[in-house]
């Protein structure tokens, strides 16, 4: 039998359901409403993707948006508008279902994300690293950012939450 597909495709407001229960799964102790997941994909359509696998269902996403560098975009906020200027593309959350792991497929993610900052003239992208998750995000080029200022940002993460940066030429 031969092993499930599964692909990248762009993120549709259709897919906003699926998407809560891949968070619900993923994302137990953190959890957002359906709104802010339909705003980070109204205000950058082209930065959100959704992994749907050979059966046509959901088996995880891909959702970022342009910010501000040493920002944290807040578990459960609904912005509304992007920060002006941005400067980098915040990957807010890529959530796979336990049957998509182990494929290279947060990889394929990353790489569709440096895309994106790209197309928008973005050279880094950042994000909030949790579940002692920064040694993986490591292995895709990011390193954390320490500083005094970023830990009160950080706190609805948890204590293990970290901010990491990488570049677009990483």
């Amino acid at each position: 039998m031969p092993a499930e597909t599964f692909r990248w495709r762009p993120l549709q407001p259709a897919d906003l359901d699926a998407v809560m229960a891949v968070a619900g799964v993923v994302h137990p102790t953190f959890p957002e409403r359906r709104e802010t997941f339909a705003d980070k994909l109204a205000l950058a359509p082209d930065c959100n993707f959704a992994l749907e696998g050979g059966d046509g269902a959901l088996a995880g996403y891909a959702v970022a948006l342009p910010w501000r560098t040493g920002e944290v975009v807040a578990l459960d906020a609904v912005y509304g508008a992007l920060p002006e200027p941005c400067d980098v593309l915040y990957i807010h959350d890529i959530a796979l279902l336990p049957a998509a792991r182990g494929r290279a497929l947060a990889g394929d993610a990353v790489a569709l994300l440096v895309a994106a900052a790209r197309r928008r003239g973005l050279a880094q992208l950042s994000l909030t690293a949790v579940y002692g998750a920064d040694a993986v995000w490591a292995r895709h080029g990011f390193g954390e950012i320490s500083n005094p200022g970023l830990r009160a940002k950080l706190a609805s993460y948890g204590e293990a939450a970290r901010y990491m940066v990488r570049t677009t030429e990483a």
